[in-house]
């Protein structure tokens, strides 16, 4: 799986040396890697508009395949059988959930083709496939991405950079629709199916157009060089209403707490006259934080426009007249919202949020005077709530030590498994369940971590133990396994050195999400000053605080900007970390800014963007590192790790190194990440023990 493999001392895999008296030993876990990483993972969670649908994709050891639920009733209606890297999403279901959409391929995050097959033909686009949900036959129909059913399914279109196809159920090919010079997203029907919406976006603006199938004409709402997004109809199907956020150059990867504040229009979708109805607050708020759902703005059977805004710092949902007036709140508290749906009807919303503050359940509200009701009232965690037409709330749900699955809300308030766990050797009974801490970072600022002990912590003699940090930076782990793929392995991985004996933290550092705009838009973040390493720094005292760790074995590692991270607490803090394992991270900030088309001014940024960055301080980096990097990674170049091992190399430093060919930044390939996780095990045993 990768070319080269280098060990500058020893080999990465020899035995681990005899422990030294103090140290609680290391032990094998009663469990392998493999049979953590075991379970079905669910993804695309999508419902029916009609009757009581749902359909997801599985993915058991990297083959994936999509499920169908009529009710609790579900079933497997492909059957792809290989961990060949192609990854399965954008999940469309038609209205009576007799067909289904999706999209298939080595990478569907972007427009470039991907060769994680390592197929001598070269890469394969991302492709959009429709399967008969009644014993039918998957069929290609183009290349492209977001499929979407009209409101009647007698149409299906989907996107390809400027383009929009269009094919009938039974039609051998799509054929073109629009061709745009900008990027299409965010396609929607109007309720009656006779127009399509959709968001053009161009290199410094993009806007909201309106397709009329009738006269195969676009109009276009009220335009502007601003950024306008999140298009929605009205019920009648003759207005729609969309967000503008101002054009604005802002520093990317740096804290960005307010702006020019954004505004929601609604425009006649016949002449594409707009009014803006309202405008956000100046100060806390102005900023437009999205949550992470495909819409951010929803019209509703009042004829209200339902919207996330920051105005409490805290990312909350409110609801404004489409005639204008002062919003209201929905939400309230200090916790923030993470998806949302409207039912078909448009009289009810389900939404994911934080208020268990590292936990997320689902909550649902009546628009006819209603108030936020839990769905299920429980400790595990469930997100990407999903509402079929005839009511029925479905969702993924984990909990400490079961991975996630999909789940119904039955009549009882109880959610309710759709499909079996897995193989009954997935170890749940050998998982911990870690606990919520807090501890003040070097700064003194409040730090959100989840610590996980081993099942002998009364054991008298401390134990090893290493920090993980996650990357984005806007991620938020969880006590349990994280819906979002790459973290759920992780979390498996992290209850895999538990039960090797370590102690293992895992920490939310400022420039997350979950705790609030002060936390995310974190002052002097990234290459504006580094502020996050006060939180690694912090967590470091905090293990030494404790009675059960030994001091003098703390490993650290992470992905992303975890990577980054790991590589900054190794190259500022080497006398306290003792070993590193560090994937796809971020090395020097001018570099990578430059290396993915941000302008990099010389002057007072390039040399803070220097300064908080690992290279800048590379001749206090004593402790080894082992180096991973997939080498078509499109989010962190490999530039990155060039020169993490050219200055390793420079500066003497013991590492080790693992390339893995032709995969991309998220491991497309179950066997890719069983590469990564049996590594660091290894290497991190290696120096640990």
């Amino acid at each position: 799986m990768f070319t080269s493999m280098r060990f500058m001392s020893a080999a990465l895999f020899i035995s681990a040396p005899l422990v030294q008296p103090a140290l609680a030993a290391l032990h094998p876990a009663p469990f392998t890697i493999e049979e953590v990483m075991q379970a079905p993972y669910p993804s695309s969670l999508v419902a029916s508009t009609k009757g009581n649908s749902a359909a997801w994709v599985f993915d058991t050891k990297g083959c994936r395949n999509i499920w169908l639920a009529q009710g609790s009733h579900a079933r497997q209606i492909t059957a792809y059988t290989l961990d060949d890297g192609f990854d399965i999403g954008d999940l469309a279901l038609s209205p009576d959930a007799g067909q289904v959409a999706y999209v298939r391929g080595g990478s569907i995050e972007d427009d470039g083709p991907a060769n994680v097959t390592n197929s001598a033909d070269g890469p394969a686009p991302r492709e959009v496939w429709v399967i008969a949900t009644a014993n039918g036959t998957p069929r290609k129909v183009g290349t492209g991405h977001s499929p979407s059913f009209s409101p009647d399914g007698t149409r299906m279109v989907f996107a390809d950079k400027g383009k929009v196809w269009s094919i009938a159920p039974d039609a051998a090919a799509a054929t073109p629709l629009i061709v745009d010079q900008g990027r299409i997203a965010s396609m929607t029907f109007s309720p009656d199916g006779r127009r399509l919406a959709f968001v053009s976006a161009r290199k410094e603006h993009s806007l909201v157009g309106i397709y009329e199938f009738a006269t195969k004409t676009i109009a276009w709402m009220s335009p502007s060089l601003d950024h306008d997004t999140s298009p929605t109809f009205s019920s009648a199907g003759t207005e729609i209403a969309f967000i503008r956020i101002a054009s604005e150059k802002n520093a990317e990867f740096v804290s960005h707490r307010a702006g020019q504040p954004w505004s929601i229009w609604i425009a006649d979708v016949a002449s594409g006259e707009g009014r803006r109805i309202w405008t956000a607050d100046g100060g806390v708020g102005s900023a437009f934080q999205p949550t992470l759902s495909p819409k951010n703005l929803l019209w509703n059977s009042n004829d209200e426009l339902v919207f996330p805004w920051e105005k409490t710092g805290w990312l909350q949902l409110y609801a404004i007249s489409v005639r204008g007036s002062a919003p209201r709140s929905i939400t309230a508290g200090q916790f923030e919202v993470v998806h949302m749906e409207l039912s078909a009807d448009r009289r009810r919303l389900v939404y994911s949020s934080n208020e268990d503050i590292d936990r997320l359940h689902v909550w649902t509200v009546d628009f006819k005077g209603g108030q936020p009701t839990p769905a299920a009232k429980d400790r595990a965690i469930e997100d990407y709530p999903q509402i079929s037409g005839d009511g029925t709330i479905f969702a993924l749900q984990s909990d400490a030590t079961k991975q996630l699955q999909p789940v119904v809300l039955s009549a009882g308030a109880r959610w309710q498994p759709l499909a079996a766990e897995g193989s009954a050797s997935f170890p749940s009974s050998k998982l911990v369940t870690p606990e919520a801490v807090t501890f003040a970072a070097k700064d003194g600022q409040l730090t959100h971590a989840q610590l996980f002990l081993p099942k002998d912590t009364g054991a008298a003699k401390p134990h090893p133990a290493i920090m993980f940090f996650h990357g984005g930076p806007r991620r938020q782990m969880l006590l349990g396994f994280n819906p979002m793929s790459a973290y759920s392995w992780m979390y498996a991985l992290n209850q895999y050195f538990v039960a090797e004996g370590y102690i293992v933290i895992s920490v939310n550092y400022r420039g997350g999400i979950g705790y609030g705009l002060d936390y995310r838009e974190a002052r002097s973040f990234g290459p504006d000053g580094g502020s996050e390493l006060n939180d690694l720094l912090g967590t470091v005292t905090y293990l030494q605080g404790r009675k059960d760790v030994d001091a003098r074995k703390v490993g650290i590692w992470g992905g992303s900007y975890g990577g980054l991270m790991t590589a900054l607490g190794l190259a500022r803090a080497s006398k306290d970390i003792a070993v590193g394992v560090d994937y796809a991270g971020l090395y020097n900030w001018d570099s990578f800014l430059a290396s993915i088309g941000v302008p990099v001014e010389p002057g007072e940024a390039t040399r803070r963007g220097f300064d908080s960055s690992p290279v800048a301080t590379i001749d206090q980096w004593h402790s080894p590192v082992l180096v991973v990097q997939a080498d078509d990674d499109r989010n962190v170049p490999l530039q990155q790790s060039l020169e993490l091992i050219e200055d390793l190399r420079l500066h003497h430093i013991d590492h080790d190194e693992i390339i893995l060919p032709n995969e991309i930044h998220d491991l497309t390939r179950y066997s890719s990440w069983i590469t990564l996780f049996k590594a660091a095990d290894a290497y991190l045993m290696r120096h640990l023990q």
